[in-house]
């Protein structure tokens, strides 16, 4: 703000002296003068301040030969980047042996560009040291696209040099301390499986995650062990569930390379085939039973009707026995009926 305040001034000077009516030419060269003596003295404060301001910075860039330059510090300023990280970045860098220059390396202007985004340049750059140290192709542009995707670049390096193991099923993310399975003979299995994964560095960007791994492997023990006659068999060699689970190539898409499935621990459970049928010959027992109650509540209704139709032929019988007096009478007297075998004196 002063340096703007005394600009403003010398530029108000100048201009009155050019609206004075006995200016000449000697005074303008004197004017001259004076104006490029107060703008050196104004570019030598200026470079003055910045190199108290970055000075300590610069001269550590350079004695490390980060190839950063006083300038792009006093830039960064104006960026608002920390120029302490950019320089400790490339420094961290040069000692390790990494690649910075400016055509085809690891630039400053990337480290301010990644910086800007939102990134962690610390972690980047510690994730490309460590990559470096194990073999591992790991370039800027793939650590910065990691780190600005969410994901922690530094521990998938770390889990790409010492696999890491999930157990299956995760007791924290499911609740379930283990599978449930159950063989062709119907009984059940309890397995606490082990999986140890490293990170795939091409595929973590978009790949699935965890939770997908321990997903898919629960799922393939679980139909392994479906496909097996007996469970004597499961038991006997589980090495034949591992086996069948890591030819599936479960790791597709995924962000993890599979590197061993272990049986971590099996268990007998129940004999779910033998209940289901108890509960089975039960389910028909009870049909069986409800049937015989319907025939013999149908038999006893048959029963009953039989009484009500003989009670009724019985009834019948008696109404005709009743009308047979009767019908003798109406003989008699119409002539249609006489005695016989009886003579008259």
């Amino acid at each position: 703000m002063q340096l703007n305040h005394s600009i403003h001034e010398f530029g108000f000077v100048v201009a009155q002296l050019f609206a004075a009516e006995d200016f000449d030419s000697s005074q303008l060269t004197t004017i001259l003068i004076w104006a490029g003596i107060g703008l050196l003295l104004l570019m030598a404060l200026g470079l003055g301040m910045a190199f108290l301001t970055y000075g300590k910075l610069w001269f550590q860039a350079y004695m490390s030969g980060a190839d950063v330059s006083l300038f792009s510090l006093i830039a960064m300023g104006f960026r608002k980047v920390r120029p302490d990280m950019i320089v400790k970045a490339k420094v961290m860098a040069k000692q390790a042996g990494l690649n910075i220059s400016r055509k085809d390396g690891i630039s400053t202007e990337q480290l301010e560009a990644h910086y800007l985004a939102g990134g962690d340049v610390m972690k980047v750059t510690n994730s490309i040291i460590a990559a470096q140290r194990a073999n591992i192709d790991l370039d800027f542009d793939r650590a910065a696209a990691i780190d600005l995707a969410g994901r922690d670049v530094m521990d998938a390096v770390r889990t790409s040099v010492y696999p890491k193991v999930i157990d299956c099923p995760d007791p924290q993310r499911s609740g379930k301390n283990f599978l449930s399975a159950m063989s062709k003979d119907g009984v059940e299995l309890k397995i606490r499986a082990r999986v140890t994964v490293r990170t795939n560095l091409e595929q973590l960007i978009g790949g699935a995650t965890e939770e997908t791994i321990i997903a898919r492997v629960g799922e393939s023990i679980i139909s392994s062990i479906g496909s097996s006659d007996r469970h004597q068999q499961v038991l006997e060699n589980p090495d034949r569930i591992s086996r069948a689970v890591l030819e599936r190539g479960l790791d597709a898409h995924t962000a993890f390379e599979i590197v061993s499935i272990d049986i971590a621990d099996i268990d007998v459970g129940e004999n779910i085939g033998a209940r289901l049928q108890a509960d089975q010959a039960e389910a028909d027992t009870r049909v069986a039973q409800a049937a015989a109650e319907k025939r013999r509540a149908d038999a006893i209704a048959k029963e009953q009707e039989m009484k009500a139709d003989v009670a009724k032929q019985r009834a019948q019988l008696v109404m005709a026995e009743a009308e047979v007096p009767q019908a003798m009478a109406d003989a008699f007297r119409q002539g249609n009926l006489r005695a016989v075998g009886v003579t008259k004196k």
